[in-house]
């Protein structure tokens, strides 16, 4: 499956944005399987964010607990990750990922 995300951007320290992956093609639907978002900061490797269960279970990185919500809408055509009370060390490409397939990211960048 091939996913775009969007949403990405700069913003300052304690903003908020939301993300938006979305799956080529009519009518796939975000109902089966586990999908995740992972994020790769300047200079350093893949990083686990959080994970969302077909079944309901979502699951986070201990460093986006609390403030990095995965969702999908109602339609669950699109995948969400809304994210809170940004920081620095939060700057990162930002990708969806179900298995093997992974988006191309989207930037987000925290600085004052």
């Amino acid at each position: 499956v091939q996913l775009v995300e969007s949403g990405g951007g700069s913003v300052q320290p304690g903003g908020s944005l939301k993300l938006s992956c979305t799956a080529a093609g009519s009518g796939f639907k975000f109902d089966r399987g586990t999908w995740e978002w992972v994020r790769r900061a300047p200079g350093k490797g893949i990083e686990w964010v959080s994970t969302l269960y077909s079944y309901g279970r979502a699951t986070y990185a201990w460093a986006v607990q609390g403030r990095f919500t995965i969702s999908t809408n109602a339609a669950k055509d699109t995948l969400h990750l809304q994210m809170n009370s940004l920081k620095p060390e939060d700057t990162a490409v930002y990708y969806c990922q179900m298995g093997a397939d992974r988006g191309p990211g989207t930037q987000v960048t925290v600085s004052s």
